[in-house]
């Protein structure tokens, strides 16, 4: 297991920061597409709360950028962080617009998008083979669950097929993939949690997110918890099934994030990752990081 701090080091010499960006999309189960509301757990933001304002993809990055350059300092790099909703959910034309764009801002030296598996057509992947060209490439699949049972509940609107599918197209273009996991998801168990990430491996990811679940203000999801059909991690149980995830990696899987934080301002529970230094101190602490 590799730490994300250490590989981008290694790959390109300095640290990373990641610039966020939102594009003006949204998701086939938000649209009626697939279906309608998005999953259980998606904020109204579609997990992009943390991406600067603009109104171009330019003004985005600029401000990112400024908000860490004085924790950067004049050697980092950056990630244009393509993250909100679903950033492939668009006409191939408008991506490459907006992946020119951000390749063209100082200081950009990779390009990292969130998507979903089942927004990867022809067109789209004829655009990243393009961007994969000029500089790296990170896709990020939001896969959260193996069990097409867990998908069905929290309203994924794809099957884990297409994923399968997803991770050996973007191979084919050069494209590193970067697999998204929760744990704690309604429902499942240790086992089932574990069967995801033996699946992700066996897919051939080449890296992870993992997080907890977690509950967002006016989301489907807070009313399970307000009507006490969901329970949520505590803070060691959850890093218990993270250590448990960590043996199934091969040593050259590069793990991106250990957990999330939602923002603080439509975070319900946990409670104990409202605390991100607190817990930042505690993984390192016991991952020996």
């Amino acid at each position: 297991m590799i730490t994300a701090n250490k590989y981008f080091r290694s790959r390109f010499g300095h640290k990373m920061y990641k610039a966020s960006i939102s594009l003006d999309v949204t998701c086939p189960n938000r649209d009626g597409n697939k279906g309608t509301g998005g999953c259980i757990f998606c904020s109204e933001g579609g997990s992009g709360e943390f991406a600067a304002a603009g109104d171009t993809v330019t003004q985005q990055i600029r401000k990112a950028v400024d908000q860490v350059k004085d924790k950067a300092g004049n050697n980092a790099g950056y990630i244009a962080y393509f993250q909100s909703f679903t950033s492939t959910y668009c006409s191939s034309c408008y991506l490459k617009n907006a992946l020119d764009e951000a390749s063209a801002c100082d200081g950009i030296e990779a390009v990292s998008i969130a998507t979903r598996p089942d927004c990867l057509g022809p067109e789209i992947i004829d655009v990243l083979k393009e961007q994969a060209k000029k500089m790296p490439l990170f896709i990020e699949l939001g896969l959260q669950t193996s069990s097409d049972e867990t998908a069905l509940f929290i309203n994924r609107c794809y099957q884990t097929s297409e994923y399968d599918d997803a991770v050996n197209k973007l191979h084919g273009i050069g494209a590193n993939v970067i697999t998204h996991i929760i744990f704690g998801l309604p429902g499942e168990t240790r086992d089932m949690m574990m069967d995801t990430v033996r699946h992700c491996v066996n897919a051939g990811s080449d890296g992870y997110k993992f997080t907890c679940l977690y509950v967002l203000e006016n989301t489907r999801l807070e009313k399970l918890y307000g009507e006490s059909k969901v329970e949520i991690l505590g803070m060691e149980e959850y890093f218990d099934i993270v250590e448990e995830a960590l043996k199934l990696l091969p040593e050259d899987a590069v793990v991106h994030r250990f957990t999330g934080d939602g923002p603080k301002k439509i975070l319900i529970a946990p409670d104990w990752t409202k605390n991100k230094r607190q817990v930042i101190n505690y993984i390192n602490r016991r991952f020996g990081l």
